[in-house]
């Protein structure tokens, strides 16, 4: 038996427990709760609700940025406290001195880069400056801050947050089928007279992926931030490069459908009263888009899947797909230029809708996709080696003193003179 409209919440909740924003909500509130319990037994406040707060504001979906999140939020309290320790100790409360310690807080906050944090800064200096006990308050408010950031640090390593990897995958794949879609609906139309305001409402479509772009590029930080420093990934840095340079090749060719709809639509302009193409080019050119459409689903099946099997298929798939394009192209352009020649009605536009066509083809070659992969992969090395060049220096010192300690030789064979 049905029972209407009390379980239906709970049902969708358990349905989109995948989602970024229940999860958020769900790990937020346990966080905050947790962190309250504990503050209740350590702090001498009767309502330690700083320690709350602070686990509130630093959990994240991702363990990357819940540590960054802590350790700004710690480093901007701490700053702000000892600020106010310092006006209490010399002047005390009033309206001047209020101004100074906010513009004083807020200075050091930039300074000292606690991002988002900087009027955390300002608000820790004045709830500190306003009480009875300062040095009492502040150490408190200190010691509930670290309590939160240490739950909120804490809850992701006991319960380590999802990885966002398929989430970003299943968007681009929903970027690569809108992309499919145009593609198909251009096909259709290349052997019939288009009517100028249908030729618009494709460019419109095409530009709507810009949109489509932005929301993709949001996932995908996500992903990113959920395999940096994530225990359960091993191969985060491979994930990341796969998904960002796969992401790229599919904006560029969304800008240059944006151009090729443009061509388009200026060639309908032109032959308002007769088809776009004539039937042996149409037929040509509708080949050509129906494969660049099935290229570009292969594409984004081959930088999500993470089966090796799978991905050969979707490569293989892909390769399949791009030499019938080509062929479909070459056949096109010949007519194209049999046609011309004929009658040079709007040639430079046919020029360009090839160009367009040859940029789509080369951004989607496996060649070139391999080659940016191993670009990107070398850059993000080189960056990462960089990043931690002092710390590769110390470790070689302290294995060059080991190997030339007392008592050890440092012949190959290990043996004492």
């Amino acid at each position: 038996m049905y029972v209407p409209d009390v379980l239906d919440p709970l049902a969708e909740l358990v349905k989109r427990r995948h989602d970024p924003v229940v999860v958020q909500t769900v790990r937020s509130t346990a966080a905050a709760t947790i962190a309250y319990v504990v503050a209740l037994e350590l702090s001498k406040e009767p309502a330690p609700l700083t320690a709350p707060l602070t686990a509130l504001l630093v959990v994240q979906v991702t363990l990357y940025a819940t540590l960054t999140r802590s350790l700004r939020r710690v480093e901007a309290v701490v700053v702000g406290v000892l600020i106010a320790v310092a006006f209490s100790v010399l002047v005390g409360l009033t309206w001047w001195s209020l101004c100074l310690i906010i513009l004083a807080a807020q200075t050091a906050g930039y300074l000292t880069r606690v991002g988002d944090w900087v009027q955390e800064v300002a608000i820790s200096a004045m709830l500190v400056l306003g009480v009875a006990q300062v040095t009492t308050y502040a150490w408190d408010r200190v010691l509930e801050t670290l309590i939160g950031a240490g739950v909120g640090m804490g809850f992701n390593f006991f319960l380590a947050p999802p990885v966002w990897v398929e989430t970003a995958g299943k968007s681009i794949e929903d970027l690569a089928r809108r992309m499919r879609q145009l593609l198909l609906h251009i096909a259709e139309e290349l052997g019939s007279q288009m009517a100028v305001d249908r030729a618009a409402a494709r460019l419109y479509e095409a530009r709507r992926l810009d949109h489509d772009i932005s929301q993709v590029d949001a996932a995908l930080r996500q992903a990113e931030d959920s395999v940096r420093l994530n225990p359960r990934v091993k191969e985060g840095l491979l994930y990341r490069v796969v998904l960002r340079t796969g992401l790229d090749t599919l904006e560029i060719c969304t800008v240059i459908l944006r151009v090729m709809s443009r061509t388009l639509t200026d060639l309908a302009k032109a032959r308002t009263d007769e088809p776009l193409f004539p039937p042996d080019v149409a037929d040509a050119l509708k080949d050509l888009f129906i494969h660049l459409a099935a290229a570009v689903e292969s594409f984004a099946v081959l930088v999500t899947t993470q089966v090796s099997a799978n991905a050969e298929e979707a490569e293989s798939r892909l390769s399949s797909e791009l030499v019938k394009a080509h062929a479909s192209r070459d056949r096109g352009a010949d007519l194209l230029l049999r046609r011309v020649q004929e009658h040079p009605r709007q040639w430079q536009l046919h020029g360009a809708l090839l160009a367009e066509i040859d940029r789509v083809l080369d951004e989607l070659d496996m060649e070139q996709r391999s080659k940016r992969l191993m670009e990107e992969l070398d850059r993000s090395t080189r960056e990462k080696g960089e990043r931690f060049l002092f710390l590769h220096k110390l470790r070689r010192r302290l294995r060059r003193g080991r190997r030339t300690a007392p008592g050890r030789s440092e012949s190959p064979g290990g043996l004492c003179p």
